[in-house]
């Protein structure tokens, strides 16, 4: 989906003109891929906004740098602000919201110490992230998900989502909308951008963090939800072939949100329509950051923003 310009980006403690966020060539992220970032939405409430699980997202943030060894100069209170800041000067709601701190002009080499950190952060109107309005049509892929001890699953790295445009590139000339890749010893990891559930007799399946998986706060959420409405929720490695045997299967994630799979490698799951389980996750997490069910988790941080219709690009 193309961009979405608004009016301000803050960078690095400045709301900035949009078409002035620029970067020098040479920036060291330019060659090395040497960049952490967040994706987050913010949500209307009838005539109201509020930022999706601001604080967790901000704090995996500085803790993707940390693993990087990538000092941020603001707190988390103060990554935050920044965040409504930004928000409350687009005056833009619903929003998807990037920010991202990356290594910039200063050196050459791999070596990345003495390039400066810079940070911004914007905000643009974005809809939906998987394709398929009955649901996705899936693959499993040929590239597996990073090995531990290799790129730390743990970090929200650009460098990581190298290996996501790969899943992602290949399903769409096969024919799939996304791709579900496999971690180093076979076992389901996740999509591209997105954390994978399955459902089977009753339970909620989902890989643990250590088949290199991200720290989904998406994922977090739906099993918080599930837990609450009293659905065991397992979290295991998982063969493949699960995924051609379950009931209902589902993506999470800040840009899919809570998207179900109708097929994968062209075997349908169920009958391809959204499975009463999936069902209900799916509208009671759209319930609460739409704001037709209480905030009871404190999940939103409202935003001075006027409510408007999101124009699909």
């Amino acid at each position: 989906m193309p961009i979405q310009t608004t009016d301000k980006i803050w960078h690095n403690g400045t709301l900035i003109p949009w078409a002035d966020a620029n970067i020098h060539v040479m920036s060291h992220v330019v060659h090395y891929g040497s960049s952490v970032f967040e994706g987050i939405r913010a949500y209307t409430q009838g005539e109201k906004a509020g930022i999706f699980r601001l604080r967790e997202h901000m704090q995996r943030f500085i803790d993707s740098a940390r693993i990087y060894r990538m000092p941020l100069p603001y707190s988390l209170d103060e990554l935050c602000q920044a965040v409504v800041d930004v928000v409350d000067a687009n005056d833009v709601a619903p929003c998807y919201i990037r920010p991202v701190a990356f290594r910039g002009y200063g050196e050459i080499g791999v070596n990345p110490l003495k390039s400066p950190v810079e940070i911004y952060i914007a905000n643009f109107p974005w809809g939906k992230y998987v394709p398929g309005n009955q649901g996705a049509d899936v693959c499993v892929s040929s590239w597996n998900r990073l090995a531990p001890n290799t790129m730390p699953s743990l970090a929200k790295a650009g460098a990581n989502y190298m290996n996501s445009q790969l899943i992602r590139m290949e399903a769409e000339i096969n024919g799939y909308v996304e791709g579900i890749a496999l971690d180093r010893n076979g076992y389901l990891s996740e999509g591209s951008g997105e954390n994978l559930f399955l459902i089977r007799e009753g339970k909620l399946f989902t890989s643990p963090l250590a088949n290199s998986v991200l720290n989904g706060i998406t994922r977090a959420s739906v099993i918080q939800i599930a837990k609450d409405f009293g659905i065991e929720v397992v979290e295991q490695s998982l063969p493949r072939e699960l995924l051609y045997l379950c009931d209902e299967a589902f993506f999470t994630g800040t840009a899919a949100e809570v998207s179900h799979l109708r097929s994968v490698d062209r075997i349908l799951i169920g009958d391809g329509s959204m499975g009463p389980m999936t069902k209900k996750l799916h509208d009671e997490f759209f319930a609460l950051v739409n704001g037709t069910k209480s905030d009871r988790y404190n999940w939103l941080t409202p935003v001075n923003v006027r409510s408007k219709e999101l124009t699909e690009a």
